[in-house]
């Protein structure tokens, strides 16, 4: 399995990028913003994305994006391909997303906001921290690309304050104190984040 940084070669893939986001969002039914294929190609021939194959096969993506003229950087769009699924290729995606994001854009701010626990404990792992969306970019253009996702009313109701996603941030200027403190990791924060997410799903349904 090859994790690596994109390239033109790899623009043949853009369709199964977003058919694989897409189908993704259908299978967790909490909703994932959609992406273009001519948006993945931009991402791909600007150096800013990662990609897995196995050999010549997608097994899964994410893109980095930066905000704020470089103070924030996100990596979204994370995906893994529903037969590579349980193998750890998920974190290895991450973890060089996130590693090449620290080499391009040092200084910033690294965010991201996702529903999906295993994210969640990814970047956890990573140094992120759950935080309010007050505390990310305030970028309308970060929020517009969140029209195409099917909880994006919530997100308008509530004037961004919140939505079902939760945010996570990775501050480079606090990097020693995470750094410090991620050896007394015992669980209780990823304990929290899931107690966060199960009541807002739970308060979701019985408004249905």
């Amino acid at each position: 399995m090859q994790v690596v940084i994109a390239n033109n070669s790899h623009i043949q893939y853009a369709q199964i990028i977003c058919d694989t986001i897409e189908e993704s969002a259908k299978q967790r039914g909490t909703g994932i913003a959609k992406r273009t294929p001519e948006y993945i190609i931009t991402k791909i021939q600007n150096g800013n994305a990662i990609i897995a194959l196995d050999g010549d096969k997608f097994a899964g993506f994410c893109y980095i994006e930066n905000w704020g003229h470089g103070k924030y950087v996100a990596n979204s769009g994370l995906i893994v391909v529903s037969d590579y699924r349980g193998q750890g290729l998920a974190t290895a995606i991450k973890s060089k997303t996130f590693e090449y994001s620290r080499e391009k854009f040092p200084e910033a701010k690294i965010f991201g906001i996702t529903t999906g626990l295993a994210v969640m404990k990814i970047n956890y792992d990573l140094g992120y921290e759950p935080v309010t969306f007050s505390e990310l970019t305030d970028d309308p253009a970060f929020w517009t690309g969140c029209q195409t996702c099917k909880n994006y009313d919530i997100l308008t109701r509530t004037d961004r304050k919140m939505c079902l996603c939760t945010g996570m941030l990775y501050d480079p200027a606090v990097k020693e104190k995470v750094k410090s403190h991620k050896h007394k990791y015992n669980g209780k924060v990823f304990k929290r984040l899931k107690s966060i997410k199960e009541s807002l799903f739970l308060k979701k349904d019985n408004q249905k």
